[in-house]
């Protein structure tokens, strides 16, 4: 039992091997110091230094792909639209609802024509100008709605159309030179 524990015990051959292998498991280096270490450590997080030309081309790079990727969208080529203006059925409301002149889009002007009246004291007046053109909007939604749910119904059976109503109610809400993508067709096209 006394050899267990006793390391006079062990041969030098046993000794010197237990020492290399534990030479060999270390860090093979001395140990930085914290001066040194926290130096090295704010150089890794420090972004690395480029010259002012090549920030410059970088900036430019960026400018370009974002016009390339604007024009896209506003010409309507598929590559750049997002998902929700994509497929034949986006492009098909898209050409209708550019094609007729909406209620909507003159909704904007009236109501702030309503709410002029309304400031100068004729409150009477612009109350049922806003009222009028309220119904107006909604009776000309309700009509566009009906008419393209039956025509996406008979020119597009197999595709999927959910989300197409909305989508054309929103469109001819907007103004038409606000309209992303810009619209492709002129006033009076049936698509």
């Amino acid at each position: 039992m006394g050899r267990v524990f006793n390391r006079r015990g062990r041969d030098s051959a046993t000794a010197e091997a237990e020492a290399q292998a534990s030479v060999e498991q270390g860090k093979g280096r001395a140990t930085p110091k914290r001066r040194d270490a926290e130096r090295e450590r704010k150089e890794r997080v420090r972004p690395p230094r480029d010259s002012r030309e090549q920030r410059l081309q970088q900036k430019r790079k960026r400018v370009d792909e974002r016009k390339k990727v604007r024009q896209g969208v506003d010409s309507g080529d598929e590559r750049f639209l997002p998902s929700r203006d994509k497929g034949p059925v986006r492009k098909y409301v898209r050409d209708y609802v550019d094609g007729r002149l909406s209620a909507g889009e003159f909704f904007m002007p009236l109501a702030a024509a309503a709410l002029i009246f309304m400031v100068f004291g004729a409150s009477g007046l612009g109350g049922s100008l806003s009222s009028v053109m309220i119904l107006i909007v909604l009776f000309d939604s309700a009509f566009l709605a009906f008419t393209l749910r039956s025509l996406l119904g008979r020119r597009f059976p197999d595709e999927p159309r959910r989300g197409a109503i909305p989508y054309a109610l929103m469109r001819a809400l907007t103004w038409r030179s606000m309209r992303t993508p810009k619209p492709q067709v002129p006033r009076g096209h049936k698509p």
